[in-house]
């Protein structure tokens, strides 16, 4: 039998700390993505602002923490460049943005060779597989100087570029 004022099948109502607990319970969030994730929650910001302020002070919270794990969770698979715009996307400062990156002594150059490697080993036989290894490397976050650079010392002759 239900509970007295509820139906079978519904759930209270969550307050805003429910809400937020239960989020980083799942995951980490960087501030502002988690004052966006209750925002709707609820017509009071102010109430927001304390209990993120809270959450912080108890270390529940931390842009730092959150930029480290994203970082290290991109590392391999993008550029430095993509990284940093990505945690700055995500609401996080730009110093503790370029610290977590600075953090993963990632070399744009090796990384992009190896996604490379993963992806097509070997080089482009025509000019339309060659644009689309560039695009590819791009859209990870390369710039088009590593990228030729990669291609280039994978076989690629200069003048193709």
């Amino acid at each position: 039998m239900p509970a007295p004022g509820r139906t079978r099948g519904s759930r209270p109502a969550l307050t805003l700390r429910q809400k937020a607990l239960r989020a980083l319970a799942r995951r980490e969030y960087s501030r502002v993505e988690l004052a966006r994730k209750l925002g709707g929650a609820d017509d009071d910001p102010a109430a927001s602002e304390i209990l993120l302020d809270e959450f912080e002070a108890s270390g529940w919270l931390s842009d730092t923490r959150f930029a480290g794990g994203a970082a290290r969770q991109r590392q391999g698979r993008y550029s430095q460049r993509y990284i940093l715009a990505d945690l700055k996307h995500k609401g996080i400062a730009g110093d503790t943005a370029q610290d977590a990156v600075s953090a993963l002594e990632q070399d744009d150059y090796a990384t992009a060779l190896a996604l490379w490697r993963q992806r097509f080993g070997k080089p482009p036989a025509d000019q339309k597989e060659k644009a689309r290894q560039v695009r590819f490397l791009q859209s990870r976050g390369f710039a088009l100087n590593v990228v030729f650079r990669v291609l280039r010392e994978q076989g690629v002759a200069a003048d193709d570029e």
